[in-house]
């Protein structure tokens, strides 16, 4: 390894944090690929967007070009989205096809991956269309979100999401929608930004106006198997955030390992999946699910919550690029956690350090 060894202590109190050039360098970064985003499950795209027979669309998981396909049956099917020939891509973007031909030399698969059509191929010896289906992969969905597992061997979706679906509560219902989508790009590693959501602990100082909404003498952090959850009231005198009933419906920010948050509030909730692009460089795609977003005030309510969310999201890009800064200083190698406030963070690490070790 070109990269520092790193114990982690599970006791909290006793630990330090990842070491700095674990934010740094390719090498990591690839391992991370190879050994994480290759093994968890991964949210790749909606239910919507595949609602019938031939729809598609395709998305990349750790390095791993796939495609998601609708086939005959009307069941999910993901495949790699490399054709079998020399590489080429078997699908484009989104759409509806009834076979899937590659754009390079035109090999043909059904929509169930078995290879059909292989033109100006004869006189190949030893050669059986069998033998050359796409690589299939697991998928399943949660509510109208659909998940890629590159490993064949990993556990069942809904046991990676362990008791999350049931805490999410009335907002895992299909007739909340995507509203809006934005893509942010920040000069930072993905566990830098992965590191700053699991912890409150720099709401008041990074996140004034946040700060105004939530009551944060009563944030907390609570962690299970795959997956952690930061909890807050909302204050009585809370302008900018919708509070539920009796304020039954907290805020909530759910985190599933390695890379989504789930931002939940009484009217609606969001989707932030992190992509690493490379060691410095960090995709964070958000996406908002409302109900009736087709309507002209619920409209309004979107583009008052995703103006919010810019401030916070621009603000939260501010101290994470600092922070990537910080982490080229000589002057600094490790930190440690507070037990009070960076439980979240020791959990990540945890669970980082245990498929790193697999």
């Amino acid at each position: 390894m070109t990269f520092s060894n790193y114990i982690f202590d599970p006791r909290i109190a006793f630990a330090d944090t990842l070491p700095s050039d674990w934010y740094r360098g390719d090498e990591i970064l690839r391992i991370e690929k190879e050994k994480i985003f290759a093994r968890t499950w991964q949210l790749v795209g909606r239910v919507d967007q595949v609602a019938s027979v031939g729809n598609y669309f395709t998305a990349i998981v750790g390095n791993e070009p796939i495609i998601v396909v609708c086939g005959k049956d009307n069941k999910l099917q993901a495949f790699s989205n490399v054709c079998r020939h020399r590489a080429g891509p078997v699908a484009k973007g989104s759409g509806k096809r009834n076979v899937l031909q590659c754009s390079y030399h035109g090999w043909t698969y059904s929509l169930a991956g078995k290879l059909l059509h292989t033109p100006e191929f004869d006189g190949v010896e030893c050669f059986d269309k069998a033998n050359y289906c796409l690589p299939q992969f697991k998928v399943e969905t949660w509510g109208g979100l659909i998940f890629v597992n590159l490993d064949v061997n990993a556990v069942s979706l809904s046991a990676y999401l362990e008791d999350l679906p049931n805490r999410f509560g009335y907002h895992n219902t299909p007739d909340l929608k995507l509203a809006a989508r934005k893509d942010w790009y920040v000069d930072c590693n993905w566990k830098v930004y992965v590191d700053n959501y699991l912890e409150g602990y720099h709401i008041p100082l990074v996140h004034p106006g946040l700060n105004r909404e939530l009551d944060y003498g009563k944030y907390e952090v609570e962690t299970k198997r795959y997956y952690s959850i930061q909890h807050s009231p909302i204050k009585e005198n809370a302008t900018r955030l919708v509070k539920g009933q009796e304020n039954s419906n907290p805020a909530q920010y759910f985190w599933l390992f390695p890379n989504l948050m789930i931002n939940v509030y009484p009217d609606n909730f969001s989707t932030n999946l992190i992509i690493p692009i490379s060691p410095n460089k960090t995709l964070t795609v958000f996406e908002w699910y409302f109900r009736n977003s087709e309507n002209e005030e619920i409209k309004k309510e979107v583009e008052r919550v995703v103006k919010f969310s810019d401030e916070v999201q621009i603000e939260d890009i501010e101290i994470c690029e600092a922070v990537q800064r910080g982490l080229d200083s000589h002057t600094y190698y490790q930190g440690r956690y507070s037990v009070k406030r960076e439980n979240g963070v020791h959990h990540f690490h945890a669970l980082l350090m245990e498929y790193l070790q697999k």
